[in-house]
């Protein structure tokens, strides 16, 4: 029997659905308009039911919409009713689901490895801290939970979907292309922000909050941010990707990628620079330094250490550049003396006096917005963090950054372990190499400034690792790939050639 196409279906039945279309709308101007209200929600389960459907028709699309969301929901332009992390945390779980429902088909062998017990003991740890109340102010779950997500939850759950959807050579190359895509889109925004203009949203932000860290030197000096939170942000995470991309460039075989690679790389290592942040060139020097260990190759180390020994020398010992706003203030992070470091330095120490009686930290829940005006720790919760394991440190104290430390530590050094010891195929190397030296600059990035569990860093970077722990799984299946890419490029060629030839005839 025929199954009634949709067109079919809404002849017959046309008010029923004018019914429900209309009803659909009205829900979601009231979800516009007025948030979370009863009427909305109600009216919005029977659609939310029906996408879900299509989702688990369309696995990959859902994950693919994953990796595109968490990419651009930090847009200034991009106005969404909900918080931020929202949308990624549904696609998240919904992910899970799918893969929980076909339990047989998805491929939960390859979840144990050390990666998976380090990211287990520390969301263990951030679980302890709800009943953290050093602050006596009483347990708030929702406050807690908020912290905990953002540093230890949200990194399980990106740990699981790149595992259970990472599965094959092709769905990598994928995500690489992706990536690039959107990477390149955000060196091109940054242009467009420089030359062309900022929207309005992206206006009022420098206008606004955003005006005593973007706006420099009486607004003669702009720090760019692109579609990210900030410049810090930006500047960071664009700098990391630039070393994932021109280490998978310089190793890949494969003519077309390594075009494309080197392309997004190169157009990322040019726009850290318009962000103005200092600790993005600490990280573009560190990742790509890094490889030099990691690509066993002579050849390569050698170029490697002089081409950055020199940009090193002429950034911390010469004037070269000093024409321009931006790379003078870049030039700034080899400055010992430099302002803005001396004040860390001076707020860190003030930190180490409060935070020697708080050995758990003040709590997960803890912040500017709940903490009592004459509570003991106010001025913990307070106090800008200017870094990731600042802020971690503040509220799980020494105990809980230590056991992120070690945590990171294991899994960064598995993850190297990994490309170093176990994989064999040079070109996949590099894709592991790419990966572990853009993880190990993002973490240096989190010294430096609060953005390793940012929008997009955290799912870029802690799902490349992710993917360096399932490299050796797929090995087989990427050399076949690559071979099978090979001769299709060799074949182009010889027709190429071929014609050349014909046409000189």
């Amino acid at each position: 029997m025929n199954k009634p196409s949709f067109s079919t279906y809404a002849k017959e039945n046309g008010g029923r659905v004018s019914l429900l279309f209309l009803l659909f709308l009205l829900a979601i101007l009231e979800f516009i308009t007025s948030g979370f209200s009863t009427f909305a929600v109600i009216c919005l389960i029977p659609p939310l039911v029906v996408i879900t459907v299509i989702l688990s028709k369309q696995r990959m699309m859902t994950f693919w919409s994953l990796i595109v969301i968490n990419y651009l929901v930090q847009a200034k332009w991009l106005n969404l009713p909900v918080p931020t992390s929202v949308p990624n945390e549904i696609l998240q779980l919904i992910l899970l689901a799918f893969a929980l429902i076909d339990i047989h088909e998805s491929h939960f062998k390859r979840l144990l490895n050390i990666m998976f017990i380090t990211v287990a003991i520390w969301c263990g740890f951030c679980t302890l801290e709800v009943l953290n109340d050093t602050c006596d102010i009483g347990i708030d779950v929702a406050a807690w939970y908020t912290v905990a997500r953002m540093i230890g939850y949200q990194i399980m759950y990106i740990f699981l979907v790149f595992t259970l959807y990472v599965t094959s050579p092709k769905v990598m190359v994928r995500y690489l292309y992706v990536w690039g895509a959107l990477a390149f889109f955000a060196a091109f925004w940054v242009w467009k922000q420089q030359y062309i203009g900022f929207t309005e949203a992206e206006n009022s932000f420098l206008q606004g909050r955003g005006h005593a860290t973007h706006v420099l030197n009486a607004g003669t000096l702009i720090r760019y941010f692109s579609i990210y939170s900030d410049a810090a942000n930006f500047g960071i995470g664009t700098a990391s990707t630039a070393v994932a991309f021109i280490i998978f460039g310089i190793t890949s075989k494969i003519k077309k990628l390594k075009i494309f690679f080197l392309i997004v790389g190169f157009a990322c290592a040019w726009a850290m620079f318009p962000s103005g942040t200092r600790t993005a060139i600490a990280c573009f020097m560190f990742g790509m330094m890094m490889y030099v260990f990691l690509s066993k190759s002579i050849k390569i180390a050698i170029p490697f250490t002089i081409v950055f020994a020199l940009f090193a020398f002429v950034l911390a010992f010469t004037n070269i550049g000093n024409g321009n706003q931006q790379i003078r203030r870049m030039r700034s992070a080899f400055n010992k003396d430099d302002a803005s470091a001396a004040q860390r330095s001076i707020n860190q120490t003030a930190m180490k006096k409060y935070m020697a009686e708080a050995p758990w930290g003040i709590g997960m829940g803890v912040g500017y917005r709940n903490a009592p005006a004459n509570n003991k720790y106010t001025f913990m919760a307070t106090i800008p963090p200017d870094s990731e394991f600042v802020f971690i440190w503040i509220h799980t104290g020494i105990i809980g950054i230590t056991i992120f430390l070690i945590c990171m530590g294991l899994m960064f050094l598995g993850a190297c372990r990994i490309v170093f010891f176990k994989i064999k195929n040079p070109s996949l190397r590099g894709i592991g190499a790419g990966f572990c030296c853009a993880f190990g600059s993002q973490l240096l990035g989190g010294y430096g400034n609060q953005v390793l569990m940012q929008f997009p860093n955290c799912l870029a970077f802690f799902g490349g690792l992710t993917i360096v722990y399932i490299l050796p799984y797929i090995e087989n299946e990427w050399i076949a790939y690559e071979e099978e890419e090979l001769a299709k490029q060799e074949e182009k060629l010889r027709l190429k050639l071929e014609k050349k030839k014909a046409s000189r005839v």
